[in-house]
C-alpha cells in the first residue's frame, strides 16, 4: 500500500487526494495542473506560476538540461529549485517524448535517472518507449516489454526521496493497457502516467483516450496517483478527472499563447477574431482584443499565456468543487456539449459506468437529468443492481400514479431509475431533476428495472401502470407484466 497518496473524496471515479512530495516537502493537492516549464524559454517564470497562479508542482525535461552545454553544469551545482527559482515540487520527463518525435536519445534509464536525482527532481521519470496509437499489436508488446524492463530498472535505482513514475504503455489495446497498468502497479515505484496519448488528443479521438484510460485504472489500485501525459487543453480535464486522472501536464498555455490562440472551457479562439475578451480573468478584465493586436510579440504571447493559465487553473478548481458538490458527471455533461468529439468521449465514459460505481459516492445533493446520457449514469446502474435486493410476493403495483389498495404492494416508478419503494422517494438519486420531456432511453432504462425487479421475484405478480412510455421502453418490459396506460383514465 503506497504511502504518499491518500484520497479524501470521490465523485464517479474522480477524486481529491493528497500526493506528498517527500524531497519537495511538498502536499499536492489533486486534481492538479503540472504547468510546462522549458528550462531555456519561459514564457511564464517558475516564481509567477507559483506566486500568482497558485501552483504546487511542474514538470519540466531533464533530457533537455543534460544536453544543455548552457544549463547542465549550473542545475548540477545550484540545483533545479534554485535554477528555476520555484519552491514546489518539480516533476521532470527523461526524453521519452524526444524518443518518440526522433527515435533514438543518447542517455539510458540508469543515467537519466540519476541525473534527475543530481539535480534535485522530486519526482523522475525511467525512458519508456511511448508506443503511438493504432500499431500492429506485435509491435504494441515489443515496446511495452521494453518499458517493463525499464521500470525494473527503475526499481533497481537509488532515487533516495525522489518519487520514480511507472508510465503505462500499450497503444490502443485495452487488454495491453491494463495488462500494463497492473505490472506497474506491482512495481514499488510511485506515480502512474499514461502515456502516449497526445495523438489521440491531438485527433479528437477522445472516445478512444476514455477507452485507454479507463483500461489502465482497471489495472490500478486506488493508491495510485494517475498522471495523463500530455492533457493540456482544460475542455477535457473533467472528463479525465471523471475516469480517475489525478496530474495533468500542460504546456498548451504558451504554445497556444505563441500561436495567438486564447483558450476557453469550450474550446480555443484566434484572439484575432475577438471583439471582447469572454472571460473575467484579470487579462481580460484590464485589457481589451486591441491592447494585444498592439502590443509587441513578446508582450501579446506573456499576456495571452498568463489568460490560458487562469483559464486552466480556474478549470481545475471549478472541478474540484464539483467533486465536493458531487456533481462532477453533471460538469463533464455541459463540458462534453462544447464539442462532438468531447459528446463521444463523455458516451464512451458512460460505457464504463459499472467501473465508475465501484467508488462513486452513494449519497450525493441532486441528480440531474439533462440528457439522452443521464440515463446511463452509475447512479442508474446501481440502482438497478440494487432492485436483486428485494423479495416481493403478490400482486405488485408498479406505478406513476397513486397508491391502489387492491394490491399487496404498490411501488412507485420513475424514469430513468424504474420501480422503487415510495419510501425512498426523497433519497438520492430518486429525487432526481427531471425535464417534463424525457427522451425514449430514460423510459428504455426504467423498463430495463422493472425487467431485473421481475426477474429477481419471480412468484410475484405485476402490473406497470404508466402515462407516456413510448413503445421501444415498452417493448423492454416483461410480457408476464400487465401494462395499464394511465393516458387513458
Amino acid at each position: 500500500m503506497r504511502d504518499t497518496f491518500e484520497v479524501r473524496r470521490y465523485d464517479a471515479a474522480g477524486r481529491l487526494g493528497e500526493l506528498e512530495v517527500p524531497r519537495a516537502d511538498v502536499t499536492v493537492q489533486t486534481p492538479a495542473l503540472m504547468p510546462v516549464v522549458n528550462p531555456h524559454v519561459q514564457t511564464i517564470s517558475p516564481a509567477i506560476l507559483e506566486a500568482e497562479f497558485g501552483a504546487e508542482i511542474l514538470i519540466t525535461n531533464s533530457y533537455i538540461l543534460h544536453g544543455s552545454d548552457e544549463l547542465r553544469e549550473p542545475a548540477l551545482e545550484r540545483g533545479l529549485h534554485d535554477l528555476l527559482d520555484f519552491d514546489g515540487a518539480i516533476m521532470t520527463d527523461s526524453g521519452s517524448f524526444q524518443l518518440a518525435e526522433y527515435g533514438e536519445i543518447d542517455v539510458s534509464t540508469e543515467e537519466i535517472l540519476q541525473f534527475q536525482r543530481d539535480i534535485g527532481s522530486d519526482i523522475g521519470t525511467p525512458v519508456d518507449v511511448p508506443t503511438p496509437p493504432d500499431v500492429d499489436r506485435e509491435r504494441a508488446e515489443s515496446e511495452l516489454a521494453t518499458t517493463q524492463e525499464r521500470l525494473a530498472l527503475a526499481e533497481d535505482a537509488d532515487a533516495g526521496e525522489m518519487l520514480v513514475t511507472a508510465p503505462i504503455q500499450g497503444s490502443t489495446y485495452p487488454d495491453l493497457r491494463e495488462a500494463a497498468a497492473a505490472h506497474a502497479h506491482g512495481t514499488d515505484l510511485d506515480v502512474f502516467p499514461v502515456g502516449a496519448v497526445v495523438p489521440l488528443m491531438n485527433e479528437y479521438r477522445y472516445d478512444d483516450l476514455v477507452n485507454v484510460v479507463a483500461a489502465s485504472k482497471r489495472g490500478l489500485g486506488e493508491d495510485a496517483p494517475v498522471h495523463l501525459f500530455g492533457a493540456g487543453h482544460p475542455m477535457m480535464f473533467a472528463l479525465a478527472v471523471a475516469l480517475g486522472c489525478d496530474l495533468f501536464d500542460s504546456a498548451a498555455y504558451a504554445l497556444y499563447a505563441r500561436d495567438g490562440r486564447y483558450l476557453t472551457v469550450g474550446g480555443t479562439e484566434h484572439f484575432e477574431d475577438l471583439h471582447q475578451f469572454p472571460c473575467t480573468c484579470p487579462v481580460c478584465v484590464e485589457h481589451e482584443p486591441d491592447d494585444l493586436r498592439e502590443a509587441s510579440a513578446e508582450r501579446r504571447e506573456e499576456l495571452l499565456a498568463r489568460h490560458n493559465l487562469h483559464v486552466t487553473y480556474g478549470e481545475i478548481r471549478t472541478i474540484r468543487q464539483a467533486i465536493r458538490d458531487g456533481d462532477l458527471l453533471e460538469l463533464v455533461e455541459r463540458r462534453a456539449r462544447a464539442h462532438p468529439a468531447m459528446l463521444d468521449g463523455y458516451r464512451a465514459l458512460l460505457s464504463h459506468a459499472d467501473q465508475l460505481e465501484r467508488t462513486d459516492r452513494v449519497s450525493k445533493g441532486a441528480f440531474f437529468h439533462l440528457s439522452a446520457e443521464s440515463a446511463r449514469r452509475p447512479e442508474v446502474l446501481r440502482h438497478r443492481q440494487r432492485l436483486d435486493r428485494f423479495d416481493l410476493d403478490g400482486d405488485v403495483l408498479l406505478t406513476e400514479g397513486s397508491r391502489d389498495d387492491d394490491y399487496d404492494e404498490t411501488w412507485s416508478v420513475a424514469a430513468p431509475f424504474g420501480p422503487y419503494p415510495r419510501e425512498l422517494a426523497e433519497t438520492y438519486p430518486l429525487n432526481a431533476e427531471t425535464p417534463e420531456q424525457l427522451e425514449p432511453q430514460a423510459y428504455e432504462a426504467a423498463a430495463r428495472g422493472v425487467a431485473r425487479l421481475v426477474e429477481a421475484n419471480p412468484d410475484a405478480e405485476f402490473t406497470l401502470a404508466y402515462y407516456e412510455w413510448p413503445a421501444s421502453a415498452l417493448a423492454l418490459v416483461p410480457d408476464a407484466v400487465e401494462c395499464v396506460s394511465l393516458s387513458d383514465d
